[in-house]
C-alpha cells in the first residue's frame, strides 16, 4: 500500500491507509495507547486497543521510524480531525539509545549547546524545523521577486586567490600547494557579471574569518546577493531591494506576518547619528545606535525597516560610488531591520580611471576583476542580505544560531 502524508489523512475518512514517521510521542494509559506519529508534513494520532500490538509499542521508543497501516477514523479531537485505528506497525529503524534531548515538548528546553551539539535530533523539533523551512521559503521569495525583473541567477567561485576584496579577515587554505582563500562575498564576480547579464543574484555561503563571538555573527552564512546595471544612483538599487523583500515576505507569511511598505523610510547617516543619540564624528553605528534608529521607524513611521544612507567613504570598501554633491559621503547604505543591520548595498565605481584613483594606482593584484571596467561598465550597484539574520529577527529570537542548521562560528566546526 502506498504511504501518505499525515496532512493528506483527513482526505481518507474510513480507508485503510499507510502512514510512515517517528514515534514523536507515546502515552500508554490503562486501557488504550495513543502515538503520535511525526513526519515532515505534521502529526498523526494512532490510538492502539490491540493488546498484541500494544505490547510492541511499549518496546518502541521515541524517534524510532515506523510504518503505520490503520483505518482512518474521524475524531475532532485528533489533529486534523481524523486518526488511526486498529492499526498494524512496524519498524523500519529502532532507537536504542537515550535521547540527549526531548522533542515531544512545544519548546525546546535543551541548552542551546547541547541542540547545536546534537543538531541531527534537536532540527527534528518542529520549531527548528519551521525556521528553515521559512528560510527556504524566504529564499525562493528572494528568487521569485528578482527573477520577475530580469535578473538572472549565478554561481560564483568559493575559493579565491588573493584576498583584497575588503577589510574582512579571510580564512587562508592550502590550495594544490598554493595559498587560497574563502571568499568574503562574490561582490567582484557579480559586478563582472553585469556586464553580461545586467542584472544578477546569488544565494551562497560567505565566510568572514572574524573573532567575532555574539549572537549575531557567523563565521559561515548564506547571502542573497544581488547587482544591477543602468542605474541612476543607489536609490534605484533600494527600490529593488524593497522589492525583494517584498517578495521575502509574501513568501514567510504561512509563518510568520511581516509588512514592507512599498517605500521604506531613509535618513542621512548624519541624521541617524542625531536620532540615535551618538557623537557627531562618530565614522559608523554601534548595535546601541541600531536599536535606537530601529525604535525611531517603529514609532514615526510604523516600520520595522529604516534605511541610513550615506555612511561616510571612509567605512565603505574602495569600489563604493561617493556622492557626487560632496564626497565625504557614500552613495552606499545600510538597511536596518527591528534595529539591525540586515543589508548592506550601494552604487559602484564603474570608470576604470576611477578605481586607478581609488586604489592609488596599485591595480595589479585587482586585474581580472578591473579588467570589466576596462572593457566598459554601466552605472552598477547593488546590496547583499544576510538570510540566518533576517530569520532570526522575524522570529525575535536572540541568538542567529537558533535558526541555522548547522552554525559555524569562533568555537564551533562540528556538527
Amino acid at each position: 500500500m502506498q504511504r501518505i502524508l499525515s496532512t493528506e489523512l483527513a482526505q481518507h475518512p474510513g480507508e485503510t491507509v499507510t502512514i510512515a514517521g517517528w514515534v514523536h510521542r507515546r502515552r500508554l494509559l490503562k486501557q488504550v495507547a495513543f502515538v503520535i506519529v511525526r513526519d515532515a508534513t505534521g502529526f498523526a494520532q494512532v490510538v492502539v486497543a490491540d493488546p498484541a500490538t500494544r505490547a510492541e509499542i511499549e518496546m518502541i521508543s521515541e524517534e524510532s521510524v515506523i510504518e503505520v497501516t490503520a483505518q482512518v477514523s474521524v475524531n475532532a479531537a485528533a489533529p486534523a480531525g481524523v486518526e488511526l485505528t486498529s492499526p498494524s506497525v512496524r519498524v523500519l529503524s529502532a532507537v536504542s539509545v537515550p535521547l540527549p534531548l526531548e522533542l515531544h515538548r512545544p519548546a525546546l528546553t535543551a541548552t542551546l549547546p547541547t541542540q547545536l551539539d546534537h543538531a541531527a535530533l534537536a532540527l527534528r523539533h518542529p520549531t527548528r524545523a519551521a525556521a528553515l523551512r521559512m528560510a527556504a521559503a524566504a529564499t525562493e521569495g528572494f528568487r521569485s521577486a528578482l527573477a520577475a525583473q530580469r535578473f538572472v541567477e549565478i554561481h560564483t567561485p568559493k575559493i579565491v586567490a588573493s584576498a583584497t576584496e575588503s577589510g574582512a579577515n579571510v580564512f587562508a587554505i592550502d590550495y594544490f600547494g598554493r595559498p587560497g582563500y574563502l571568499a568574503q562575498s562574490p561582490q567582484f564576480y557579480k559586478q563582472m557579471m553585469v556586464g553580461v547579464f545586467e542584472r544578477v543574484f546569488e544565494v551562497g555561503p560567505v565566510f568572514r574569518a572574524e573573532p567575532h563571538d555574539t549572537g549575531r555573527h557567523l563565521a559561515q552564512y548564506t547571502s542573497l546577493d544581488a547587482e544591477l546595471g543602468f542605474i541612476t544612483d543607489h536609490r534605484d538599487v533600494m527600490r529593488v531591494l524593497t522589492s525583494a523583500l517584498a517578495g521575502m515576505a509574501a513568501a514567510v507569511e504561512p509563518w510568520a506576518a511581516l509588512h514592507v511598505e512599498r517605500e521604506l523610510p531613509a535618513v542621512h547617516f548624519t541624521e541617524a547619528l542625531k536620532i540615535a543619540g551618538a557623537r557627531e564624528d562618530e565614522p559608523d553605528l554601534a548595535p546601541a545606535h541600531e536599536r535606537a534608529l530601529g525604535e525611531w521607524a517603529r514609532k514615526e513611521h510604523g516600520s520595522d525597516f529604516v534605511f541610513v544612507t550615506g555612511y561616510p567613504m571612509a567605512k565603505r570598501p574602495f569600489y563604493t560610488h561617493p556622492d557626487p554633491a560632496d564626497p565625504r559621503w557614500s552613495n552606499g547604505f545600510d538597511l536596518l531591520f527591528r534595529g539591525m543591520e540586515l543589508v548592506t548595498g550601494g552604487q559602484r565605481l564603474h570608470r576604470y580611471s576611477d578605481y586607478e584613483v581609488a586604489l592609488k594606482g596599485d591595480v595589479e593584484p585587482y586585474a581580472g576583476y578591473l579588467d570589466a571596467f576596462r572593457y566598459g561598465m554601466p552605472p552598477h550597484g547593488g546590496f547583499a542580505i544576510g538570510l540566518e539574520r533576517f530569520v532570526a529577527r522575524l522570529l525575535e529570537v536572540r541568538n542567529v544560531r537558533e535558526v541555522t542548521a548547522f552554525p559555524r562560528d569562533l568555537h564551533r566546526m562540528t556538527p
